[in-house]
């Protein structure tokens, strides 16, 4: 019993950042990641240093109850407003073309996008956020629901069935979440990640 208990824990269904379950505590969280290669930054031994993605950047992590919930990662050099229209729509296509993810949008930027006149004026937001998932449970999940059929001809579903699909997806993944943003700060830009563990996450329990 303790033995299929012990198994439960280790393969506890949560967001992971490199392989790492976002869980536990941050101790723990920043004993693996300097295992990844990870270096504290010369100013707070709790906020980390090095690449990601081909990207050099600071990563932060956010706990509740001393549990983390949170793994937050930060661009450390600022781009102009093309770069970043461009690394984030490169973003896009990355998460999109991997299969650990699912989304149910497209969030790539247009050419003429004016993020600069959108971000300052309109206060609008450009964001992009994906789901973890388990193609394999995922697909057991979906034929628990739906025909091999039905499936496999999704451009002539009705709009019920589209969101019932939709509304199905997001409860298997919900809790999984992996987002990004545009952020600014003096004129440039940077990408901010977000690798969310919904579960850990306050919920109200300490009112």
């Amino acid at each position: 019993m303790i033995l299929a208990i012990t198994s439960y824990a280790q393969e506890k269904d949560v967001t992971k950042f490199l392989g790492i379950p976002i869980d536990g505590t941050k101790a723990e969280m920043i004993a693996k990641l300097k295992e990844k290669g990870f270096t504290s930054s010369d100013y707070d031994k709790d906020i980390l240093e090095g690449e990601f993605n081909g990207t050099d950047v600071s990563l932060h992590i956010a706990t509740t109850n001393n549990k983390v919930h949170r793994i937050m990662l930060c661009d450390k050099n600022t781009k102009g407003e093309t770069d970043i229209k461009i690394r984030f729509n490169i973003l896009c296509n990355q998460f999109s073309g991997n299969s650990k993810y699912v989304s149910l949008e497209d969030y790539t930027i247009s050419e003429d996008e004016d993020i600069s006149y959108e971000m300052s004026v309109k206060n609008k937001r450009y964001q992009a956020i994906y789901y973890q998932v388990d193609r394999e449970k995922f697909g057991k999940a979906l034929l628990d629901k739906y025909s091999v059929e039905q499936i496999q001809d999704q451009e002539n579903w009705s709009e019920e069935l589209k969101l019932d699909f939709a509304r199905t997806t997001m409860e298997y993944c919900i809790n999984k979440s992996v987002w990004f943003m545009i952020s600014e700060f003096g004129g440039e830009y940077y990408i901010t990640m977000f690798y969310d563990n919904e579960l850990n996450k306050a919920n109200g329990e300490d009112l």
